[in-house]
């Protein structure tokens, strides 16, 4: 739907965004990941079409926003990391406002200022000047002025800054709900906000992409395969080990911690695209061992990013 076609951009001699492409689909929600002067806002800035790129394109169901500003931004939803509002306005003259000069029909727009307050959790202060209101709410009316045009593709940068933890689990299940229906970009340096989120993820580092895939994707590829965590009881002393690595498939069979008397727990590794968890469970049952524990070791989003954007930086030191 949205693709991001080698995408550049200069900044006198510096190069904040450099040959980026990728692509969203329909109802997607894609997390946009990268350390700080990595390119992320800047990017965001010229999909929304508010900065032009020196190089590349950013299409809308082929249509160039370069090409087609007017048309492609009528499909788009914009909430920069800080919100573009008016302060001298209530919240909602400020959404009537916002839903007149993004098209939305006369008679729709007080129907449709009320249904995004409610939504985003600012009904209550709809009478009150946007200068009188705390940070959190300002930052969900940007988000209600994203949503007035119910737009096809929303992109966010950082939406939850600023808001307590209730409110930013509110807007979390918020983009999850809107993600069944719209096309999400979304930045955030919290990892946990994008990982629950988010169907995949763009790394960004020193402007150019790191990665593009989805969390396991991106941990399977971080260790070279899957890695399991099992635990037996009723097995002699290295027979359990020697039977798992018999396993077509299984690379290796390490013990891991010491666990009680009459169990024995390893890490099974197994090769990239194998699942060893079938076959294990069938040869602990036809060894007649009590299986206690079998299940996939995780690597956390926070040491997939640490692992890529820290070997590009050695890399480009190099």
């Amino acid at each position: 739907m949205l693709e991001v076609k080698n995408v550049t951009k200069n900044y006198g001699s510096l190069r904040a965004v450099d040959g980026v492409s990728f692509r969203l689909d329909k109802g997607e929600a894609l997390g946009l990941l990268g350390p700080n002067a990595a390119g992320k806002t800047t990017l965001m800035r010229i999909m929304a079409g508010y900065l032009p790129a020196d190089g590349g394109s950013v299409l809308l169901d082929g249509m160039d926003i370069a090409e087609s500003p007017v048309a492609v931004k009528r499909r788009l939803g914009y909430l920069p990391e800080i919100p573009p509002l008016y302060n001298d306005m209530t919240v909602k003259s400020y959404l009537l406002f916002a839903s007149e000069i993004k098209g939305v029909p006369k008679q729709a727009r007080a129907s449709r200022a009320d249904e995004v307050m409610e939504r985003t959790g600012v009904a209550d202060v709809a009478g009150r000047l946007i200068r009188n209101i705390s940070k959190g709410y300002r930052q969900r009316v940007g988000l209600a002025q994203a949503m007035i045009h119910n737009p096809d593709v929303l992109i966010l940068d950082e939406p939850t800054v600023g808001l307590d933890p209730n409110q930013i689990i509110e807007i979390r299940n918020l983009i999850k709900e809107l993600s069944a229906t719209n096309t999400i970009l979304l930045s955030s340096h919290i990892l946990t906000e994008v990982s629950a989120t988010c169907d995949r993820v763009v790394i960004l580092n020193e402007g150019r992409v790191a990665a593009v895939d989805t969390q396991e994707g991106l941990a399977r590829r971080l260790r070279g395969g899957d890695s399991l965590t099992v635990e037996v009881a009723g097995a002699k002393p290295g027979e359990a080990a020697q039977t798992f690595l018999s396993i077509d498939g299984v690379d290796g069979v390490e013990p891991a911690a010491e666990v009680a008397q009459g169990s024995e727990r390893f890490t099974v590794s197994c090769r990239a695209g194998f699942d060893a968890r079938g076959p294990i469970f069938h040869k602990a049952a036809a060894s007649g061992w009590t299986l206690l524990e079998l299940s996939r070791d995780s690597i956390s989003l926070e040491d997939v990013f640490i692992k890529l954007t820290a070997d590009e930086e050695a890399s480009s030191d190099a």
